[in-house]
């Protein structure tokens, strides 16, 4: 296994069967940074109780972890691009664990919070650098499959990671929830630094012609991108008391969670045969299911089972969300891939946090009737972005020139 610059220099990418190991360790990554990220979504009544704030201050959490990692996520991806890139992730996946151990021990909301942010600083990194790491691995016609694979983690982190830390919290408490994660980052970490390879970092966009366009299409992907998961976290980050208040049992809340976000996988697996032969189709495609399980969540509640049947649907949708926007803006070639994947993840995390600043102030004003609807309106202004662009979101098949890297500027390895 590659571990010198040298050998990170020398780096050839191959086919996804060549780089399943290297896959599978930014999967695996890519779990805990998501259930590190998205853990108090399904703890949020437990922790407003303890530490005696309100379910929307709670919420929070969210919200400042977001932004932390939509504030950071550029300049920290310039500042670390001359760094060992298997070395960032690696020191991304320590800093995960410091920010769950201090959650799990802290006194008061303001030491979680501040916990919290310290964990969005380390996603700031992980995900501008696992996005870019991971088309690396292959060649780039592949690329879209390459990412699909690794967003399997992001999934497993709404299938598992979630809900079994919801349950986990409801049984022995919020904070063991919290210590039992950063035993699973510990093992992350031991695991990625076995089985990924190290690859040289940089990798910037040629210098022609069509270098404006190629910009303008990655803007129009980040705005597409933004809006997406605006419209979705601000509807998840209080799913947990959407589903309650349908009439959901708090202890048949985690098995729910778990339920519903398996069907997450339909979605991934979806993403992962189409992405890239067909991004335009499946981009649309994905992007009208969540909104048409948003929308129906809406319709159908305060009802349990209509609740749970379009929580479903919504949830088959966002499965994909993930791997479509990131295979989009590596496709578009604007910019070098580490700063295509800051990018995205800045652009996914203001949604994620302005969801759940904007699901607060909703929850707190209009009331919860009205969250599914301000949802699916986000979303379908995703979808409009995403008809309106097509240069940004191309019907064809990926060719190897499409998506090839430039030659590397500063080639780090790992």
């Amino acid at each position: 296994m590659p571990s010198s610059r040298a050998d990170a220099a020398g780096w050839q990418p191959g086919d996804v069967r060549e780089a399943a190991g290297g896959l599978f360790a930014l999967a695996l990554a890519t779990f805990v940074a998501v259930t590190t990220e998205l853990v108090p979504v399904g703890l949020l009544p437990l922790i407003s109780d303890d530490l005696a704030v309100s379910e929307s201050v709670a919420g929070l959490l969210v919200t400042a972890y977001a932004f932390m990692v939509a504030a950071l996520a550029l300049p920290l991806t310039s500042a670390t691009r001359r760094l060992p890139r298997k070395t960032l992730l690696l020191g991304t996946l320590a800093v995960y664990t410091a920010s769950n151990v201090i959650v799990a021990l802290a006194p008061t909301f303001a030491v979680v919070a501040a916990a919290r942010a310290l964990g969005g600083a380390a996603h700031a990194v992980f995900f501008s650098v696992s996005i870019g790491y991971a088309s690396r691995l292959v060649r780039p016609h592949l690329a879209g499959r390459a990412l699909a694979l690794v967003t399997l983690g992001a999934s497993a982190g709404f299938i598992l990671g979630v809900p079994l830390s919801t349950s986990l919290g409801a049984a022995v408490g919020w904070r063991n929830a919290f210590l039992v994660l950063t035993g699973v980052c510990v093992v992350a970490g031991v695991l990625t630094a076995w089985l990924l390879p190290s690859v040289p970092g940089g990798g910037a966009p040629p210098d022609d012609a069509a270098r404006g366009a190629r910009r303008t299409a990655l803007a129009q992907v980040s705005v597409a991108n933004a809006l997406a998961y605006l419209g979705h976290f601000t509807v998840y980050t209080y799913v947990s008391v959407l589903l309650l208040a349908a009439g959901l049992a708090t202890a048949a809340l985690g098995p729910a969670l778990l339920l519903i976000g398996a069907l997450g996988l339909v979605g991934a697996a979806f993403a992962a045969a189409r992405l890239d032969v067909h991004l335009r189709q499946t981009t649309v495609i994905t992007l009208s299911v969540v909104a048409a399980g948003v929308l129906a969540l809406g319709l159908a509640f305060p009802g349990t089972v209509g609740t749970l049947a379009a929580a479903a649907v919504w949830s088959v949708g966002f499965g994909a969300v993930a791997a479509v926007f990131q295979t989009a803006a590596i496709r578009t070639r604007g910019a070098s891939p580490d700063v295509v994947g800051a990018l995205v993840n800045a652009t996914a995390n203001i949604g994620i946090g302005g969801g759940a600043a904007l699901g607060a102030l909703v929850l707190d004003g209009a009331g919860i009737d009205v969250l599914p609807y301000t949802g699916a309106v986000l979303v379908v202004a995703a979808l409009v972005v995403v008809l309106v662009a097509r240069r940004a979101f191309p019907g064809g098949p990926a060719a190897a020139a499409d998506a090839a890297p430039g030659p590397a500027d500063d080639a780090a390895g790992g």
